[in-house]
């Protein structure tokens, strides 16, 4: 394990009443710092609920201008008090925020690759969020479990790390009698029938087991091993010591972003396929053309992420489109060389490249 990512939420790193836990940020720390000769890699979350005791907010709103404000200001106070915890050892941290639109672009995605690595190969730990401060609805993550396993693949990593308020995943409620924590997961298999409870009891964030299994299947899918387990045994998830629940990969590991395209992006419109347009892009693996293209659907602009659907409305494929939704029209079911030649040659082109398209079963 040379690159390790490490998730943490809220809930432990805060207080129920909001504010930071100064001893609990100090002993994650700790035990991320014993191991300097890994490349750690950390997804935070805890900027709302930080925020919300020096802003008088009793509870975590839910309102998005209002936890917009938290973070705003929370945010700081959160990267303060890792920087003040880390220069106990000489480490530098440097602050990284990111919305879903910043990563399944092209262009932002190789950008982010290179900020994270370049302050990995400097010896910095980069401190990772949702931007929650400018992200709305449409461009969210959702919960940082799932952030933290797309970073994991983004940033290549050997490992991810869920920290959590529970030592694994157990198969009911941890605190009924009787449940048993589950060491391993191989796949899907291994979780059939098994109830998976929602978020904790702290009221400071919005994720809970759920996004957690969740996280794990998405990155064991991408060819990275997920441990999950208390914020309390970090230090043993870090040495490789057996702890929490591991999930093994399941799938092979990448180096593209439509990884990103698939988890971290949500549709703006659909674009309706014929039958030969969908078996062009889901078995020959092909750019969308104009020809095939009955209908379009919603509002978006060039560059938003879309759906593809096909007659009977199933999503076969998500991809970022080209063109503006008002647009696309007057190009539906013609040739990109005719389209060329009357309106010029900006139009002889896909509607979505197969660079920025992935299939979604």
């Amino acid at each position: 394990m040379r690159r390790i990512v490490v998730k943490v939420g809220s809930s432990s790193l805060t207080t129920a009443a909001g504010g930071l836990d100064a001893d609990r940020v100090d002993a994650l720390v700790d035990a991320l710092a014993a191991h300097a000769d890994k490349e750690v890699v950390l997804v935070s979350s805890g900027a709302i609920a930080a925020g919300l005791a020096p802003l008088g907010l009793p509870r975590r709103p839910r309102d998005l201008a209002r936890q917009q404000a938290a973070a705003s200001v929370g945010q700081g106070l959160l990267v303060a008090r890792y920087t003040a915890s880390f220069a106990r050892y000489g480490r530098r941290v440097g602050q990284v925020l990111l919305t879903s639109d910043d990563t399944s672009r092209r262009g932002h995605y190789r950008n982010a690759y290179r900020t994270l690595d370049q302050l990995l190969s400097m010896g910095a730990v980069p401190i990772v969020n949702e931007n929650d401060t400018v992200a709305t609805d449409e461009i969210r993550f959702g919960d940082n479990d799932r952030l933290a396993a797309l970073v994991a693949h983004l940033v290549r990593a050997d490992r991810l790390i869920l920290l959590s308020d529970v030592d694994g995943l157990y198969d009911g409620d941890p605190s009924t009698p009787g449940t048993t924590r589950i060491e391993e997961v191989r796949g899907p298999a291994d979780l059939h029938g098994i109830s998976i409870g929602s978020a904790g009891q702290a009221g400071v964030g919005t994720g809970g087991m759920v996004t957690k299994v969740e996280a794990a299947r998405i990155a064991a899918g991408a060819g990275i091993p997920v441990v999950l387990t208390s914020a309390s045994r970090a230090a043993d998830a870090l040495a490789g010591r057996p702890t929490g629940t591991y999930f093994h990969r399941t799938g092979r590991r990448s180096a593209n972003r439509l990884l990103w395209l698939a988890h971290a992006s949500t549709p703006q419109g659909a674009l309706v396929l014929d039958d030969g347009a969908v078996r062009a892009v889901v078995e020959g693996r092909k750019s969308l053309l104009p020809a095939g293209v009955d209908r379009v659907e919603g509002e978006f602009s060039a560059g938003d992420p879309v759906e593809l659907r096909d007659r009977a409305g199933r999503a076969v494929a998500r991809g970022l489109v080209n063109f503006d939704a008002r647009e696309l029209p007057r190009l539906l079911g013609r040739s990109t060389r005719e389209l060329a030649k009357e309106l010029g040659p900006a139009y002889e082109r896909e509607i979505v490249h197969r660079d920025d398209l992935v299939l979604l079963f």
